[in-house]
């Protein structure tokens, strides 16, 4: 009889085990590991104390897999991504990449600064969007790991030459990638330039806290801490220059909502749109750079609940409206329309070209200092 419970025992004890194994990521450091342009490209992984992972290579310093725990312990990967640096290099580069100097979009991909008409490649419609298609995110950093106070750390560097993607400046870039024991990933940016140019970082990874690759997000409860957006009036999604109050409207998330309740609302910026993809203004001081609660994300499924905190004016929410089923994930399944959700910490689309909002120009002496940090945990 003993034996009988002994061994009943020992199946319980193996069945917990296995229900709080780790999924295997579906690559190697190999399969990142090969030169562009004359410089390394690898993957850097860091790991907490509770037993939280991030993958990340040097191309685009982006995020390549960041793995959590479900209310039962059970990890999953929960953004989108691809297994070699191949994929990244032919497929969407957007992908968990540092998206800069000017993340978002220009109008007419043009600004004038200082007297001068500065031109952009047009990338979308006739705008310039994430700074065109060779930018920051398909650029190769120079990469350290290093360990921090507030744990294992990952800084990248970048250099861009004055003109690089038509941008003004030999600028000077820096963003550490830091984990730490609470759970919670740490953005650090910190830039300067040699002439005045405009500069909007973001991090653009697709979140999907089912897991990536298994299901759409619209039954994910959002909120996000704004009463106004950037006006939009067409599919172009070009801000006109005027704030404009959602408030009671279908784009209102300051009390939590299932994401998919209203998205295909007959409310004019969401139609144009397909969905969400705005320019949410934080209810902050809008120059005052202070780190607060920008948005969360809860899947009740599985209880995972992740806060992004920004020192940033704005956040810019999008519903993946544009996955289409083509992109194969690293885990081999297909990114379903809808199937990520991206939470870009952001200054306003276009500012260089509206002077009503917030300002964007560093100026040579000054330092861009930016932080985002999305935090994990279960409900």
């Amino acid at each position: 009889m003993k034996k009988i419970l002994s061994l009943i025992l020992l199946s319980v004890i193996f069945s917990c085990q296995q229900m709080a194994e780790k999924p295997k990521v579906s690559y190697t450091k190999a399969d990142f590991e090969t030169n562009i342009n004359g410089k390394k490209v690898s993957l850097y992984h860091l790991q907490n104390a509770k037993g939280m992972e991030v993958y990340l290579t040097n191309y685009g310093a982006k995020l390549v897999s960041i793995l959590v725990p479900d209310k039962d312990g059970k990890y999953a990967d929960v953004i989108q991504g691809f297994k070699s640096i191949k994929e990244y290099i032919n497929n969407d580069a957007t992908q968990g990449a540092v998206v800069g100097p000017y993340a978002n979009r220009i109008a007419n991909a043009k600004f004038d600064l200082n007297g001068k008409t500065y031109n952009l490649e047009v990338n979308n419609h006739k705008a310039n969007l994430h700074s065109g298609t060779s930018s920051f995110y398909r650029q190769v950093y120079d990469a350290r790991q290093i360990k921090t106070t507030d744990g294992s750390a990952v800084e990248l560097s970048l250099y861009s030459p004055d003109g690089a993607f038509g941008f003004p400046g030999n600028k000077n870039v820096k963003v550490t990638y830091t984990l730490k024991n609470d759970n919670s990933l740490s953005i650090n940016y910190e830039v300067t330039t040699d002439k005045s140019c405009p500069f909007n970082m973001t991090n653009h990874s697709y979140f999907n806290l089912k897991g990536e690759g298994t299901g759409n997000i619209l039954d994910q409860i959002l909120m996000i801490d704004s009463d106004s957006t950037t006006e939009v009036l067409d599919s172009e999604l070009i801000p006109t220059g005027k704030i404009i109050s959602i408030k009671g409207t279908d784009m209102d998330f300051t009390t939590p909502c299932a994401v998919g309740k209203r998205i295909n609302s007959d409310f004019l910026p969401i139609k144009v749109a397909g969905g969400y993809d705005h320019n949410y203004i934080l209810n902050k001081d809008q120059n005052g750079h202070e780190l607060t609660l920008a948005a969360s994300d809860y899947d009740t499924a599985s209880g995972r609940f992740m806060e992004v905190y920004t020192t940033e004016p704005a956040i810019q929410i999008y519903t993946g409206n544009f996955l289409d089923g083509s992109l194969i994930g690293k885990s081999g399944k297909k990114y379903g329309h809808r199937f990520g959700m991206c939470f870009e910490t952001q200054h306003y689309p276009d500012s260089p070209n509206h002077s009503n909002f917030p300002n964007t120009i560093l100026n040579p002496g000054e330092t861009l200092h930016s932080t985002t940090i999305f935090k994990f945990s279960v409900k």
